[in-house]
């Protein structure tokens, strides 16, 4: 599937060979500290440590561009409205058409902002396997039940998705037009994600019954490993989190 999050997680970079748990810590840290950003000064300094990290993990920019299609959509439907209602400083009106400088600043900002984040998740995510990344999360404290439904959703949204295809394959193999708006076509929508729901239950409880056939939930013991100590992680999270302070106190200097 196209839209996998560790499909190049055997690539060898900086990024690659950063521990995960103290990946985890600091890139998190990192998307926390560009949460806070609120002046728009520092977006170029937030938008260039992004594209600096991105670079250091080797991750083909189709990656990123695949990933970024259907939130797109949502900053473009944001861009579209926000800087024509929000604000009072009329910055350029052509009839009831009028250009606000608040709502500007203000989309340069989110977008900015979700940008960093994004990639930045991105990176955290595409630069180790998610197997790995979970066992990082339950070693940090992350509750056992939880892991297993991450890993659980994570591994069957492909089936699900493997099953959708197939049932939309069916459907035009029967002469079924997609592109055709019409009440038909809606309750053909409607019955497909129906269907998909009922399956997806289905599957659900003979997964679990086959689990709980060998053995899952008899001891629910949380246990956390210890992190090997690596200098090279530890070098590279005192980055981050030195990054991070730094971004901090420009905010509040600024």
């Amino acid at each position: 599937m196209r839209l996998a999050l560790d499909e190049y997680a055997h690539l060898n970079s900086p990024i690659h060979r950063w521990h995960p748990q103290y990946k985890l810590i600091g890139l998190f840290a990192l998307m926390f500290a560009f949460a806070t950003v609120e002046d728009v000064r520092l977006l170029p300094v937030i938008l260039t440590l992004t594209a600096l990290l991105y670079l250091l993990s080797r991750l083909p920019l189709s990656f990123l561009l695949i990933r970024l299609r259907y939130p797109g959509i949502f900053l473009l439907s944001l861009i579209a409205v926000l800087p024509f209602f929000s604000g009072q400083t009329i910055l350029w009106q052509w009839g009831i058409i009028t250009l606000r400088q608040e709502g500007l600043l203000a989309i340069v900002l989110i977008v900015g902002r979700f940008l960093a984040i994004f990639i930045t998740g991105l990176v955290l995510f595409g630069t180790g396997s998610f197997l790995n990344l979970i066992k990082a999360m339950r070693s940090l404290g992350l509750s056992p039940i939880l892991a297993d439904m991450m890993l659980l959703s994570y591994r069957y949204l492909f089936e699900l998705a493997y099953q959708l295809n197939t049932m939309q394959r069916a459907t035009r193999l029967r002469g079924f037009q997609p592109t055709k708006l019409s009440r038909r076509n809606m309750e053909v929508y409607a019955a497909l994600a129906g269907s998909l729901l009922v399956r997806s239950y289905q599957q659900s409880q003979e997964i679990y019954k086959a689990m709980q056939l060998r053995g899952y939930g008899a001891s629910m013991k949380s246990h956390r490993s210890k992190g090997s100590l690596d200098v090279y992680s530890a070098i590279a999270l005192m980055i981050s989190l030195g990054i991070v302070g730094g971004l901090i106190t420009l905010e509040i200097l600024l």
